[in-house]
């Protein structure tokens, strides 16, 4: 899964509307909440990302050189699945532990119509 599709399924997960704006050389920068000047970058920024966790609940656990992002996810049915995300952690621990939050939120975000 791309940066892009794990971002928008995250933002899915938690009800931002989000989108993808061209510069004026013809890149694609964002994602930006829709209608606003202010970005959302939970995989380079500590605060996004730990906004995202704590509005969904997740939970990053250090193993060795993992980082696992758990979070109870549940239905209004009263269905409850665990859901589960890895990272290995290399050079930077915080990097992989955004990314692990980040996959985590995607991860409800399929679930979600």
């Amino acid at each position: 899964m791309t940066d892009k599709e794990l971002l928008e399924l995250a933002a899915k997960a938690v009800g931002y509307e989000i989108e993808y704006r061209t510069t004026s050389n013809g890149q694609e920068s964002g994602p930006w909440f829709v209608g606003k000047n202010t970005g959302w970058w939970p995989l380079s920024d500590d605060g996004d990302a730990l906004r995202l966790a704590v509005k969904l609940r997740i939970e990053p656990h250090f193993v060795l050189d993992m980082v696992h992002a758990v979070v109870l996810y549940g239905s209004d049915l009263g269905e409850w699945e665990t859901v589960l995300a890895e990272e290995k952690i290399e050079d930077d621990i915080y990097k992989s532990t955004r990314r692990a939050i980040v996959r985590a939120a995607s991860e409800i975000g399929k679930e979600m119509p």
